[in-house]
């Protein structure tokens, strides 16, 4: 009996062992709570980066036309710098009129003599992933793709993307480039990983919140009333009124090659707030890679995100931590002074999980002296220090970056005036200072004698 209770022992501590020697077993348990298909996938709230759910979100990838949000960021910022401007005119280079008239990609077809301004250009490859019309722009703010690629992968350093690589403007394959391209191998095309693909996404979104305005389009028509004039579908499906949509949703970019597979980046707004999704390779139950897998993935995603997750506000403006309430004073009318936090600080949070967040106080250093204390004068709102929040699951506080733990604080400040003494206050309160450590140090003379 005793020899197989040792046995029974010895086979749980080798368990024991083997879970502590793979360690991502139990998150790679954790990050599959969505039996997400597909590669590679990732969830986040896209003000702060906050992750709350991910799958292989390192692994590089191919991205496809999930490549034009770099494009389109890029666009943006030189329209918004003025080295762009919306109706300025493209003639239309060898290179492109070629990649148009190629039908197997996704174009709008371009005369080789023809002008069109930025916008229409813009609208072809944003709405309905123009292949051409995107080579058109990387020319019009470089002069070459070849001198945009570099700009490409600048900007990503810049926004501090990790694990990609560009090699032309579109997200095709080399091979499809005619013969132009010249970054990279010739059967070789851009990658990413998830995370660094969710990163760029809710940079556009944040800091050019206008490309929504027209990745929400369902249907355009390319040069209306012409000759040339073309029905654009968005390729992005799940726009309300398309024939996967979902409420909501209005970007952002689909991407699809035989090397990705099929792919999506997804955003949705509800009730003011906003989630990013990326899908790499999705497939469905069988398997199979299908246009209509990357969508069934991200409304996974989305609807987990809905359902489990709200804003919750952790900590009011004029909250005090306890006791924390108040700071000492030197030099003051008053001897401490309260400090507070100047802003509510909220975070979403998954439902019923409010309580594992708790308040964390950093004070300025640099305000105080080497006792603790702060210096009179002090005005009402002078910042003090920061609240943040910590919480004793670690994956609560998972973020696309640093940046992200940023917009989880607010300044804590003092919540009233202290003014400086006057001179003979100081005075008294020197001689009273002196004469009581006179007192103490004749008392513990007096002690030490007994």
């Amino acid at each position: 009996m005793l020899k197989k209770f040792r046995k029974y022992v010895a086979s749980i501590l080798a368990l024991v062992m083997v879970i502590g020697l793979f360690p991502g077993l139990n998150r790679a348990y954790a990050e599959d709570i969505l039996n997400v298909n597909g590669d590679a996938a990732i969830l986040v709230e896209a003000e702060t980066g906050k992750v709350l759910y991910s799958k292989n979100a390192d692994q590089v990838l191919g991205i496809a036309s999930m490549t034009k949000m770099m494009t389109e960021y890029l666009l943006l910022e030189a329209i918004k710098e003025g080295r762009v401007k919306w109706d300025q005119e493209y003639s239309v280079s060898e290179y492109v009129w070629k990649i148009s008239h190629d039908t197997n990609l996704s174009n709008v077809p371009l005369r080789r003599d023809g002008r069109y301004n930025i916008r229409e250009l813009y609208q072809a490859m944003t709405i309905y992933s123009a292949n051409a019309a995107t080579i058109a722009i990387a020319e019009t703010i470089a002069g070459s793709e070849e001198n945009f690629v570099k700009m490409m992968n600048k900007k990503a350093g810049e926004l501090g993307l990790k694990d990609y690589k560009f090699v032309n403007s579109t997200g095709l394959n080399n091979k499809d480039l005619k013969g132009y391209f010249h970054t990279g191998t010739e059967d070789e095309e851009n990658v990413m990983s998830a995370r660094a693909t969710a990163k760029l996404a809710s940079h556009l979104i944040n800091d050019y919140p206008e490309v929504l305005e027209t990745t929400s389009i369902p249907k355009m028509t390319f040069r209306e009333g012409t000759e040339d004039a073309i029905d654009m579908q968005n390729w992005n499906w799940m726009l309300p009124s398309l024939v996967y949509g979902m409420e909501g949703v209005d970007g952002l970019k689909t991407g699809t090659t035989d090397f990705a597979g099929f792919c999506f980046t997804g955003t949705a707004i509800r009730n003011g707030t906003r989630y990013v999704t990326v899908i790499m390779n999705a497939k469905d139950d069988s398997g199979k890679g299908t246009y209509k897998s990357r969508f069934d993935e991200t409304k996974k995603m989305l609807n987990y995100a809905f359902s489990n997750f709200s804003k919750e506000e952790l900590v009011p403006a004029g909250y005090q931590v306890k006791g924390q309430k108040t700071l000492p004073v030197v030099k003051g009318k008053e001897k401490e002074v309260k400090i507070e936090t100047k802003d509510p600080l909220t975070l979403i949070v998954k439902n019923g999980e409010k309580e594992n967040y708790k308040p964390k106080l950093i004070l300025d250093k640099e305000k105080l002296n080497e006792k603790g204390e702060l210096t009179a004068p002090i005005k009402k709102g002078d910042k003090i220090g920061t609240l943040t929040i910590e919480s004793s699951n670690e994956s609560d506080l998972q973020f696309l970056s640093e940046n992200g733990k940023s917009k989880i604080q607010v300044d804590v400040v003092a919540a009233n005036d202290v003014e400086k003494a006057n001179w003979f206050v100081l005075m008294m309160r020197g001689i009273g200072s002196f004469f009581g450590n006179v007192f103490s140090g004749i008392s513990s003379t007096v002690k030490g004698w007994f």
